[in-house]
């Protein structure tokens, strides 16, 4: 079923705590993917849910599987698997804020490329609720340190990632492995045939839930693309001339990443990186710069990036052109969110980044308009385009 709109929560069989924990947070209407998924999901029916990145996709989760747990039972309740440990950790987070209308219910984060042994420390404590990335949750098992057997609800949250990155095995191996589960929640961008094929051999009569990427649910988001050869150069002269301050830079490689954040830094703008090879307390200290905003511009590869979900970046940077369509519109939905605009910017700089441009414009039917720098320093898009 296609949901457009959401409704007020009160509406929803939500218990006093929680909708009082909404009010004080100023929510009062949920979202589409919220309406959709929250009413079958309280009831304990498997759910498969397509909407947009940055639709509220962890509270559609996260509040049925709060109103339905029992803090009295030290057992694990619920297991969430997600594809990356910066995802791993916002949904932790999230958790841990609606977790506060029921006293007594913990909840941990499993993830690869920190120390195990505080994570052994944190399941001793008897966590209701795991949140983890697939390997590191299959190290713990195979450890004997968490048992998830259990677990009435499983989610897999941005499903058709952590399928396309060869998490199928793991993923199955942790779903055999509750065989108490009541439900099961599939939360993707995309349906892809691995994800089907999950659906298909562990839900039974899975309520769907579609969001349309409509007016009312698609980021407004100007799109350009600007030829030049000092691809740092060009980003620097962009934020001064827009004045924007908030700033996501994708790129393809972790060279890449390290040599645009570098350039930045000598051209005076406060740049830092995250990719797989800085180690996971820094990540977390840059990220948690970024979301406070304290951090104007954030560069990172699509991977390491994963997680990063704040709703007011001004404007997005493709230092480097994806190779796969889907990732330039992960990338871009970072910004234009809550209904505020969004710029993204790809910058060329080679006969084949344009032909991939061209290509991902031709797949996604989006305009993307050719800017440059006039002879007065002055942004001007190329008016022909944009008519």
């Amino acid at each position: 079923m296609e949901y457009e709109k959401g409704v007020p929560f009160e509406t929803l069989p939500l218990s006093a705590p929680m909708l009082r924990l909404l009010r004080d947070a100023g929510l009062y209407l949920s979202t589409p993917v919220q309406a959709g998924c929250i009413p079958p999901m309280l009831e304990g029916r498997d759910v498969i849910a397509k909407a947009p990145t940055g639709t509220g996709k962890t509270f559609a989760y996260g509040i049925p599987i709060i109103e339905r747990l029992n803090p009295a039972d030290k057992r694990v309740q619920a297991v969430v698997l997600a594809p990356t440990r910066e995802l791993a950790l916002q949904i932790h987070e999230e958790f841990q804020t609606l977790a506060t209308v029921r006293p007594g219910t913990k909840s941990v984060c499993l993830y690869g490329g920190a120390p195990i042994g505080r994570q052994l420390e944190r399941l001793r404590k008897k966590p209701q609720i795991v949140v983890a990335t697939p390997g590191r949750l299959s190290d713990h098992m195979k450890r004997g340190s968490v048992d998830i057997s259990t677990a009435r609800t499983a989610i897999l949250d941005e499903a058709d990632r952590m399928l396309d990155m060869g998490f199928v095995h793991d993923v199955t191996r942790i779903l055999d492995r509750m065989p108490k589960r009541e439900n099961l929640g599939l939360f993707s961008a995309t349906i892809s045939r691995e994800v089907l094929d999950i659906a298909w051999v562990y839900q039974r009569d899975a309520v769907e839930v579609t969001v349309r990427e409509d007016e009312e649910n698609k980021p407004y988001i100007r799109q350009f693309l600007m030829e030049t050869a000092d691809k740092a150069a060009a980003v620097a002269d962009i934020l001064r001339e827009t004045g924007f301050d908030r700033c996501m830079i994708f790129c393809n490689t972790k060279s890449s990443v390290e040599r645009i954040t570098y350039f930045l830094r000598t051209l005076g703008v406060d740049a830092e990186c995250i990719h797989g090879d800085i180690p996971q307390k820094r990540r977390e200290e840059i990220m948690g710069r970024f979301r406070r905003g304290t951090l104007p511009v954030f560069v990172a590869t699509d991977v390491a990036a994963r997680g990063i979900d704040v709703d007011d970046v001004d404007i997005v940077f493709n230092a480097d052109i994806p190779e796969e369509t889907h990732d330039y519109i992960h990338r871009i939905g970072r910004t234009g969110r809550a209904k505020r605009q969004g710029v993204a910017v790809s910058l060329i700089g080679d006969y084949p980044s344009r032909l991939r441009m061209d290509d991902i414009a031709r797949k996604t039917g989006n305009d993307v308009i050719p800017v440059r720098f006039g002879p007065d320093g002055k942004l001007t898009a190329d008016e022909a385009r944009e008519a």
